[in-house]
């Protein structure tokens, strides 16, 4: 990771660690870096889209006035998601795209992530170009006359993203009763389009954003609300995104949450027996669940296990051939649709399989037995200072000493918050629990927690 940019942009609370100004010199470096050799047409093109919330429109008027400067154009998508600029850079040609979002962080934080132009997340070795010149604005050149670039409303695309998404369906949801929890953000725009349209009987809740309410108790990270939403209202199943959509997390008739690994699990498992899984392998990270690993060993789908982050989960998948990867927290990569984590996707994908296989969604998920597993994010000073501190790694390792074969501890530091991840997985939840605190308090007790 660099200095400014982590494993999912550029991403930090709004007028603190993220500005107008940031976002110039980005729009700046970049209109000017693929000015040098653009695509076709001659002229350099970008597409930018954002999030609702209230600084992103102050972002998309800082990089815009960065790019146009330089000469690039720039296609505004306005209120989108995520993989609908990745999917828009690859379908219209475009030199790289912007989006302009902070995920499933609160409406104070913002982000710029950047794609290049094949729609995958930009290459180290230009990041590091930008971050030199955000600390040291080197005397670029400025378009002038008629190479000053120019700002285009580009509505027509993300219409052509929507139905993309409706053209992957295989199957009208006809006669099913599907609840959708947009997070009062991008998927607002988009998702109940999309299932409107494939015949499904819609229901939307926190699909309202002011700007603030943006993964305000609600969507992926709060899927609470989903649960008791299904449950209240007889819904076959629900979906829930975080901000961007860049995530899915479902839930079934029951109000039982269906996270990403059973929905690798579910989906790998439809692949293999289409003939659709290559290698037979599926892409995880290190925070999927040791039932995840017990249900594919069943099921002889073998698996890679990557760093937390849906970059070194596409990164491994593009490496290897393999076409099936995510993560726990919901972001799923098919890599034959989507050069990234897209939600809605991931959520037609689902009911491919449950309207193939005519089953509900609680059947599919009940063939994955999942083990116990906590998870405390502790806000701290200095993740450094916490996985170097010599009593928190003594700790760790008399939790693995009691836990043996039956469990097992991971300490990481967030790669978009000021956050350590503490998980532990046991035989029982108690176990964890306790696990869990002992570690927390050894943080605490060195003065490492904020």
């Amino acid at each position: 990771m660099g200095k400014y940019f982590g494993t999912d942009g550029f991403r930090g609370e709004i007028n603190v660690d993220l500005g107008a100004e940031e976002a110039f010199k980005i729009g700046r470096f970049l209109g000017w870096y693929y000015g040098q050799d653009p695509k076709e047409p001659e002229k350099c093109r970008i597409v930018i889209g954002k999030d609702p919330r209230r600084s992103s429109y102050m972002l998309e008027d800082a990089l815009c006035s960065g790019l146009v400067t330089s000469g690039a154009d720039v296609y505004l998508l306005h209120v989108t998601t995520t993989p609908s600029v990745s999917y828009m850079v690859r379908a219209d040609d475009f030199d790289c795209g912007i989006m302009i979002s902070a995920s499933h962080n609160p409406y104070y934080d913002n982000g710029i992530k950047i794609v290049n132009g094949n729609g995958e997340k930009l290459e180290e070795s230009v990041i590091e170009k930008i971050e030199a010149y955000i600390d040291n604005p080197v005397d670029l050149p400025k378009a002038t006359r008629e190479n000053i670039g120019q700002a285009i409303s580009y509505d027509a695309g993300r219409n052509r993203y929507i139905g993309y998404l409706i053209s992957l369906a295989t199957h009208s949801f006809k006669g099913k009763k599907i609840a959708l929890d947009c997070s009062n953000g991008s998927a607002s725009a988009i998702a109940k389009s999309v299932f409107d349209a494939l015949g499904a009987q819609t229901h939307v809740i926190n699909a309202d954003p002011d700007g603030t309410n943006i993964n305000r108790d609600c969507g992926s990270t709060h899927i609470e609300k989903l649960c008791w939403y299904v449950t209240q209202n007889s819904c076959d199943l629900g979906f829930a995104f975080d901000g961007d959509a860049d995530r899915c997390i479902a839930v079934d008739e029951h109000g039982e949450v269906v996270d990403g690994d059973k929905i690798l699990f579910i989906c790998g498992k439809y692949m293999k027996e289409k003939g659709q899984l290559y290698n037979t392998t599926v892409v995880t990270t290190i925070m999927s669940n040791f039932g995840l690993y017990k249900a594919f060993d069943r099921e002889g789908i073998s698996y890679e296990k990557t760093a937390v982050g849906d970059k070194y989960v596409y990164e491994n998948m593009q490496r290897n051939g393999n076409c099936l990867g995510g993560e726990q927290s919901g972001h799923i990569i098919f890599s034959k649709h989507a050069n990234t984590g897209d939600g809605i996707v991931t959520a037609l994908k689902i009911m491919e399989v449950i309207m193939s296989k005519k089953l509900p969604l609680s059947k599919l998920a009940d063939e994955i037995h999942k083990y116990p597993q906590v998870l405390k994010n502790v806000p701290v000073e200095s993740k450094d200072a916490v996985i170097n501190n010599e009593a928190v790694a003594a700790a760790v390792r008399n939790i693995e000493s009691r836990l043996g074969d039956c469990g097992r501890i991971l300490l990481r530091p967030s790669g978009t918050e000021p956050v350590i991840r503490i998980m532990v997985e046991a035989d029982t939840e108690e176990t964890c629990r306790e696990c869990v605190k002992a570690v927390y308090d050894t943080m605490k007790d060195e003065g490492l927690v904020r």
